[in-house]
């Protein structure tokens, strides 16, 4: 039997403790994981793409079973060239699956062999997302219990230079 390897991509700017949940419990479904960093033009980001990288790194340690890399160009031949067949994707609510479901369709119409599996968010992280994170920090709020400590220490750097509203 092949190694069974999935590719869970995403912006991750910056990860987020539902993000860990969803790689924790990949791990148990796959044998190698790999957490592919997306450049997204389409969304300003806070950390740059090296930023993000390191802070996954960082929040996951030396994990064996984990890679993390960035994925430039299209998911589709990202994937094909890891030689993985499976996109891991997280669910939160309905209203995210509107969107990725669409994001699988195209994806699997391209490239027959590749399917996306969703895995629902653990009910803890069900409301959680980088972009609340993000905009929670920004205004000095309370977001210990969202992040690693470590992403919380560049959050905090990041806006600390920030003028208070």
């Amino acid at each position: 039997m092949s190694d069974r390897i999935a590719v869970y991509p995403g912006s991750f700017d910056p990860i987020t403790n539902g993000h860990l949940d969803i790689i924790q419990r990949g791990l148990h479904t796959f044998d190698t994981l790999i957490v592919g960093v997306a450049r997204n033009s389409s969304k300003k980001s806070l950390f740059s793409v090296t930023e993000r990288v390191e802070m996954i790194r960082e929040a996951l340690g030396n994990h064996p079973r984990v890679q993390v890399d960035v994925i430039d160009g299209l998911l589709i031949d990202y994937v094909r060239r890891k030689n993985s067949r499976i996109i891991l994707r997280g669910l939160r609510a309905v209203s995210d699956f509107e969107y990725e479901f669409q994001l699988a369709q195209v994806n699997h119409s391209v490239e027959k062999e590749i399917e996306t599996l969703f895995m629902m968010t653990s009910v803890r992280y069900g409301y959680l997302s980088s972009s609340i994170v993000k905009e929670m920090a920004a205004y000095n709020g309370p977001v210990e219990d969202f992040v690693p400590p470590n992403v919380l220490g560049r959050l905090r750097q990041k806006f600390s230079a920030a003028t208070p509203v």
